[in-house]
């Protein structure tokens, strides 16, 4: 019999579409999915749950141990585990990894229609991006069954789209971080569980609650936001923490010629262009597309309707994309090929960060990302130093256009 923690009651009794279990390190959630799972998988009514993380080859040691080890526990001989394929089967129910991604580097989603599924566990929820989200429960379908998507989480910074879907903000004891409430509106298809380790303290060894207590003295941003699990103002390991917005009637009036950086993109990734001016150690840069489904045609068409005149503009690319390059060239437009190599992504961050940085307010979605884009963090939820590969298609040109400005400077067709 599973011991279950009685703070996580709700997602047993209750019956919501959506289940966001979220707050601070060492509350057990884990393991209270773990144990959800157990038990649907045993249960004579039909079940069929996916365990998914952002990216598929994290499942294993993760969540799917999770429920290998609540299995073990409790003995269950009549449940098979395949850990090759990542599946459990019980009877006629049936649990299986899938991953948002195969891999951390590939980009375009590859989940396939998981319309007889009436479960979906999301472990590190916040790892994955709302389009993704949307798609996978708007696949979630099964007729005559209750349908549950379950989140897992440490608190995400303010601007993420789940707070932001699902949550009010109120103000802590510690500036620059915030408790949450669940929208009033929200209440009827979704519970929130928010619990620390003091909902788990009989569960933690004393050194590690001792841990916990004394990050609050000697790293108080990891303790209000990974201990205490409140919202922080921006993402943990953020990038880029200085930069500033300016008005469009300021960047019209300064005196320094503009040039253009752009990061291509189509189906699930925006095409992102942006205007860049710069003068010694500063540099001002403005929004002008944030678009998927445009093609090579289209964006030729954009540049014109954007007032670019083919005589003057330069338009730093990414060079991973020569045939977009080469025809936007054929239709008489000076692009050019971005400067990358070797640790060129790191080496363009750190040109910008010895930049001071201002962006226009209408630039909606490069604001987003300078409060999103962050370092990886590692297994103890450290930054590293490997930026992310998400929130980063407005600052991926702008990078391209100040790196490659620098070392090649305003150049013509080659």
């Amino acid at each position: 019999m599973q011991q279950i923690n009685e703070h996580y009651s709700p997602l047993f009794l209750d019956k919501p579409r959506y289940a966001i279990l979220m707050g601070g390190r060492g509350a057990g959630r884990s393991t209270t999915a773990s144990q959800f799972v157990k038990a649907k998988l045993r249960d004579p009514e039909y079940f069929r749950c996916a365990i998914m993380r952002f990216v598929l080859g994290d499942i294993r040691n993760s969540i799917f141990q999770d429920i290998v080890d609540r299995i073990e526990e409790c003995g269950d001989q009549d449940i098979d585990v395949k850990e090759h394929s990542l599946t459990f089967i019980c009877g006629n129910n049936k649990v299986t990894g899938i991953g948002f991604r195969k891999s951390s580097g590939e980009q375009k989603s590859k989940l396939k229609s998981l319309a007889n599924y009436n479960c979906v566990v999301i472990e590190e929820a916040d790892e994955v991006s709302e389009v993704d989200f949307l798609q996978l429960d708007d696949s979630l379908r099964k007729a005559n069954s209750d349908i549950i998507i379950i989140f897992l989480l440490n608190a995400p910074p303010k601007n993420h789209w789940i707070i932001k879907r699902w949550f009010n903000l109120e103000t802590s004891e510690a500036e620059g971080y915030y408790k949450v409430k669940l929208k009033e509106e929200c209440k009827d298809n979704t519970i929130f569980i928010g619990t620390t380790y003091r909902e788990n303290i009989e569960n933690l060894n004393e050194t590690t609650v001792a841990n916990f207590i004394r990050y609050k003295e000697t790293n108080p941003d990891h303790y209000w936001n990974m201990i205490e699990g409140y919202v922080s103002e921006g993402a943990r390991g953020r990038i880029f923490k200085n930069w500033k917005t300016t008005t469009n009637e300021v960047f019209n009036e300064l005196p320094f010629a503009s040039y253009y950086a752009m990061d291509f993109g189509f189906t699930n990734d925006p095409t992102a262009l942006t205007e860049i001016k710069e003068h010694n150690d500063k540099v001002w840069a403005k929004e002008l597309i944030y678009e998927t489904g445009l093609t090579n045609q289209l964006i030729s068409k954009r540049f014109g309707t954007l007032g670019l005149d083919k005589s003057t503009a330069v338009i730093y690319a990414d060079s991973a994309e020569p045939k977009s390059i080469q025809e936007l060239r054929d239709d008489g437009w000076n692009v050019i090929a971005a400067d990358k190599g070797p640790d060129s992504v790191r080496a363009g961050i750190d040109m910008l960060l010895t930049k001071e940085v201002f962006y226009t307010e209408d630039s909606k979605n490069l604001a987003i990302e300078v409060q999103e884009y962050k370092w990886a963090l590692n297994k103890d939820k450290e930054p590293t130093n490997v930026p992310i590969d998400l929130f980063n298609h407005s600052i991926d040109s702008l990078r391209y256009g100040v790196w490659t400005k620098s070392k090649q400077g305003f150049i013509g067709f080659v």
